[in-house]
């Protein structure tokens, strides 16, 4: 009777660690959009204000940086740009996975300016 109660232990004690550290290991996958305030490229860091808040986010050598479907670099996103990107918070730390930099907003294709009219007296 010893044996089975035994088996039963260990594998109670198997499961909740290994269930802890499924647990610890979770990655939480966010998404901002907003304007960068702050970038340094050197220490590879971005303060990105969206509608809620600011984020500070770090990138890596995984980080994907892209323009107009455009393979971009860190070196490329300038403060007052407007991005997209999705971040993992990992440990505490919020790190670029995916950052989408949007092009400037130009005017309507086929729209001409409107022309001043003579006045006429």
């Amino acid at each position: 009777m010893k044996k089975p109660l035994l088996y039963i232990i260990c594998f109670l004690v198997a499961f909740f660690i290994i269930g802890s550290a499924i647990a610890a290991e979770k990655v939480i996958v966010r998404q901002i959009t907003g304007d960068v305030v702050t970038i340094d490229v050197a220490v590879k860091t971005l303060t990105v204000k969206g509608k809620k808040a600011e984020v500070v986010i770090t990138a890596d050598d995984k980080t994907v940086v892209k323009m107009n479907k455009e393979k971009k670099t860190l070196s490329d996103i300038k403060v007052g740009d407007k991005v997209t990107l999705k971040y993992a918070e990992i440990q505490g730390k919020n790190i670029a996975r995916y950052i989408v930099i949007k092009a400037a907003k130009t005017e309507k294709k086929g729209v001409e300016p409107a022309k001043q009219q003579k006045q006429g007296y």
